[in-house]
């Protein structure tokens, strides 16, 4: 239980860190070059921030490497969960993204947890 709310933590320390560098970077670059250098950077604190907290473990290439796939599956079910909620069950799009997200949690956690321990099983 404590490494799913870290992982929650981390994931919040992540969201606020890519916003104020998206906000940061927008003062001088387009608004897309903004948003993918910040997406990146964060991708890579929350990377660190993972390796040292959620899951304890020393950070590794093939770990840092492998680590986007959990950003790929986030927005794979993430922007899944959104077209069911909005065009499927009809219900509005203002908070699709955020039940959605909240969807997505356990299994970025189950694939974060396989790129991070390899070893162990989810």
């Amino acid at each position: 239980m404590r490494q799913i709310l870290t992982f929650a933590a981390v994931g919040v320390v992540n969201t606020a860190t890519y916003y104020c560098l998206y906000l940061l970077l927008l003062t001088g670059l387009p608004y897309l070059a903004a948003h993918i250098l910040a997406f990146t950077l964060a991708m890579v604190g929350s990377f660190f921030l993972n390796a040292r907290f959620t899951y304890r473990t020393p950070p590794t290439w093939r770990k840092f490497l492998l680590f986007p796939l959990t950003n790929v599956t986030n927005f794979v079910i993430t922007t899944a969960g959104v077209y069911l909620i909005v065009d499927v069950l009809h219900a509005g799009s203002r908070f699709a993204p955020l039940v959605a997200s909240a969807a997505a949690i356990p299994v970025t956690y189950v694939v974060s947890r396989w790129v991070m321990l390899p070893k162990s099983i989810a």
